[in-house]
């Protein structure tokens, strides 16, 4: 590793531990405006990589760091809106915003009409109802002035009340798709602690990430970082105190140094890829309990998130979610399995 890299890598854990207090609150906006879990993730992770990069070239902090936070998910994710082709009014003067015909976007919302407002009405909405900002904060945070503001909250909560008898029938289910069975390999391989095996489910050029924390190209690259990461890395938190790597105890949570085990499960149409922990009892948190054998308790502390070849034969792509404790915690209490999170950082 270059010096240039490793004080760049420095830099980017200086600025996540700093801006850690505020992850949390991050998530729940951009919650609110994607509607998904999945893309909130997403929203908040790309807020902080262009966040670091913009606070570079700022001449001072801003005086309102979440607000400044929230400026950048909303300009990131209108961006995202326009790339779409998603139509939408202005908090000025403009047309209405018409309803998405996406049935994956509908059954996202679950049936929220805020889902339905243009991607300005909805952000100032969540701004004010959720977070009790004030009309000159919200005005701040989506550029605008204050009776822009108003007049979109004004539109806003006046079409949610004018759709509201129509939301049901707007509401299309879909099926969902017939489950990979490489998805089913992969676990079967990686329970049965068979490296050689999961690593050529992967393409050569796989994509292989923990969110927030690394990228790797390739199936030896996987191999030789973030597989036997997945597969053996209770060993390392569970003798994190003994070896001085930096765990903090909070999150190591009575971890046992046995292999983490993986399960295919349906979220949302979806299906996902659960990596259970084996912890030894009596540390209790918020997501405790789950599968008890011998003084022995299961708990989710990653979600794993695969693509796969068009043939359906292969991994192409696998984002492992572990430094993500608000995703991880909505995941698995939509899911109703118990859970445990590990920080936003490893050490």
């Amino acid at each position: 590793m270059t010096d240039a890299t490793h004080e760049l890598r420095a830099s980017w854990k200086r600025f996540l531990d700093g801006y850690a207090p505020l992850r949390g609150a991050l998530y729940r906006y951009c919650r609110h405006l994607t509607r998904s879990p999945w893309d909130a993730e997403d929203l908040a992770q790309e807020t902080l990589a262009r966040a670091f990069v913009t606070l570079a070239q700022l001449g001072a902090e801003p005086p309102n760091v979440q607000a400044w936070l929230f400026r950048v998910a909303s300009n990131l994710w209108i961006d995202q809106m326009r790339r779409a082709g998603r139509p939408f009014g202005s908090l000025g003067h403009g047309p209405e915003a018409q309803v998405s015909a996406d049935p994956q976007e509908v059954r996202e919302a679950a049936g929220t009409l805020i889902a339905r407002l243009s991607p300005q009405e909805r952000a100032a909405l969540v701004l004010k109802d959720v977070f009790d900002y004030s009309l000159e904060e919200i005005a701040e945070v989506l550029v605008t002035t204050p009776g822009a503001i108003k007049a979109a909250l004004h539109r806003g909560r006046g079409r949610l009340q004018a759709e509201g008898e129509a939301a049901e029938a707007r509401e299309t289910v879909v099926a969902a798709p017939a489950r990979a069975a490489v998805l089913d390999a992969f676990c079967a391989a990686f329970n049965a602690r068979d490296l050689d095996r999961v690593t050529a489910l992967l393409t050569e050029t796989a994509v292989v990430e923990v969110v927030g924390a690394s990228t790797h190209y390739g199936r030896e690259a996987a191999r030789r970082t973030v597989l036997p990461g997945m597969m053996f890395g209770s060993e390392r938190m569970a003798t994190s105190a003994e070896t001085g790597i930096g765990l903090e105890p909070q999150y190591v949570r009575n971890v046992l140094p046995v292999p983490a085990r993986l399960e295919v499960v349906r979220h949302r149409g979806e299906d996902l890829i659960l990596s259970w922990y084996a912890h030894g009892q009596g540390h209790g948190d918020a997501g405790q309990g789950g599968a008890q054998d011998g003084g022995v308790v299961e708990a989710v502390r990653a979600v794993n998130r695969l693509e796969v070849s068009e043939d359906g034969s292969e991994i192409t792509r696998l984002a492992n979610y572990f430094f993500n404790p608000e995703f991880i915690a909505e995941l698995c209490e939509e899911l109703a399995v118990p859970y445990r999170i590990n920080g936003h950082t490893y050490c």
